[in-house]
């Protein structure tokens, strides 16, 4: 499928990994994909955000409010609670045992030594969903626009709302693609 890409949608794909790395992240997902449109900013979906007022630093800020609860693998925090163990008690435990932020440099220190991050099912999803927006639209290559709409499809992951809370909808999206220059507007 990255054949069909444009070369800044690859480059959108690039920096979501480079993010993913320096968020320490097991995995890219849908967020580490807006942060790398974000970044590309010389690109019709990156105006459009940006138009909106989505920018990288207020993605990231959002992003460290709210880490994620979905890891994938892993049972969520109220699962385990159910069966009687506390994540907070656990984290806090390890640390005395290995210092602050003992979990989080044996996530980066695999990474470091395999060097590959993994795309998660939520970022898989958009890259499906841009596919199948510049199919429906007769695109013959997937560029940042199909990658944002298939953002804004349900059930991708957190960039979705984050891109909500802004206001920024697939109908708009797809409104503002069918208009040139809406983009800036």
């Amino acid at each position: 499928m990255f054949e069909r890409f444009t070369d800044p949608a690859r480059r959108v794909v690039v920096l979501a990994q480079e993010d993913a790395r320096e968020r320490a992240a097991d995995r890219i997902g849908s967020e580490h994909l807006l942060l790398g449109v974000c970044r590309a900013t010389d690109t019709w979906a990156a105006a459009l955000l940006a138009a909106r007022g989505v920018t990288r630093a207020g993605v990231e800020a959002d992003l460290d409010a709210a880490p994620p609860t979905d890891l994938p693998g892993l049972p969520d925090k109220a699962a385990l609670a159910s069966v009687g163990i506390d994540l907070d008690e656990v984290r806090e435990r390890v640390e005395e045992a290995f210092g602050p932020g003992a979990l989080e440099s044996t996530r980066a220190a695999g990474r470091r030594r395999w060097g590959h991050i993994p795309f998660g099912r939520d970022a898989k999803k958009v890259l499906e969903l841009a596919l199948r927006e510049a199919l429906r639209r007769g695109d013959r290559s997937i560029g940042t626009e199909h990658v944002l709409l298939g953002m804004l499809h349900s059930g991708t992951g957190r960039a979705l709302p984050l891109l909500a809370a802004r206001g920024v909808t697939l109908e708009g999206a797809r409104a503002a693609l069918d208009d040139p220059g809406a983009a800036a507007q």
